[in-house]
């Protein structure tokens, strides 16, 4: 079966300010998401959730406007 993929959103820790990272993720079912995107940058941005972790989303007002944000993790990566 097919899973749906989604652009959720990952808190950035230690920017000094809030900052948010698109990344895609497939959709588990409910609010639950696997991320799939990988950190390029790991030197520079520090995710407070990693590729492979399964999340649970809810959405929340950012910039862009209503989003997808991973609030807890629910498994270590795979």
């Amino acid at each position: 079966m097919d899973r749906e993929m989604k652009t959720i959103y990952v808190y950035l820790i230690n920017e000094g300010v809030d900052v948010w990272r698109p990344v895609s993720a497939e959709h588990m079912g409910d609010a639950i998401y696997r991320i799939v995107s990988s950190n390029e940058n790991p030197d520079g941005e520090d995710w407070e959730f990693q590729t492979g972790q399964v999340v649970r989303c809810e959405c929340r007002t950012l910039s862009e406007g209503q989003s997808l944000v991973a609030v807890e993790a629910l498994s270590d990566t795979i």
